[in-house]
């Protein structure tokens, strides 16, 4: 299962300068670009570019590199968020509950809150009747005392991209 974690970094993290949080804020909003592009756009010539986005990746803070599709253009024009509750208490219950949600792939994100057992899902499915279906496939999966879904009516803001200032 795929794990990220929000809050503070280690004490031990990595330093980043001015020039890396420019070329994150460049990559953040177009991976794609080409090394030539991102080093004309922060002045720095290639080879000490280059170098800098190795460590970037070497020290995970670039995490990764992907294409952020459109939902829309796909037939997935429904977004839920789904507050979950496990039926049993016990942490191995729980840790049950994570790993068979973490497999369906309507899943975008996952989240353990604070309180025991409890879960926040970001899905995206087609319409109403593709959620009731994934809903179905969840409750014979695990153990749920409760599913409360919030449906999305309109999004005001989506966006991939960190604060790097």
């Amino acid at each position: 299962m795929e794990q990220r974690t929000s809050g503070a970094r280690s004490l031990s993290a990595p330093r980043i300068d001015a020039m890396d949080r420019k070329i994150l804020r460049l990559l953040q909003d177009d991976a794609m670009l080409s090394l030539q592009e991102i080093s004309r756009e922060i002045g720095l010539s290639q080879t000490p570019c280059w170098k800098r986005i190795q460590r970037l990746l070497a020290d995970r803070i670039i995490d990764r590199r992907v294409a952020i599709l459109s939902p829309e253009a796909l037939g997935l024009n429904l977004t839920v968020f789904l507050a979950l509750e496990c039926a049993q208490t016990d942490p191995d219950a729980a840790e049950k509950l994570a790993r068979a949600v973490a497999t369906l792939p309507e899943v975008l994100q996952l989240h353990r809150l604070a309180a025991p057992g409890q879960f926040l899902l970001q899905l995206v499915v087609a319409d109403e009747a593709a959620y009731d279906a994934f809903h179905k496939r969840l409750r014979a999966l695990v153990p749920i005392a409760s599913a409360t879904p919030s449906f999305v009516r309109q999004c005001l803001k989506a966006t991939t991209a960190y604060a790097v200032s």
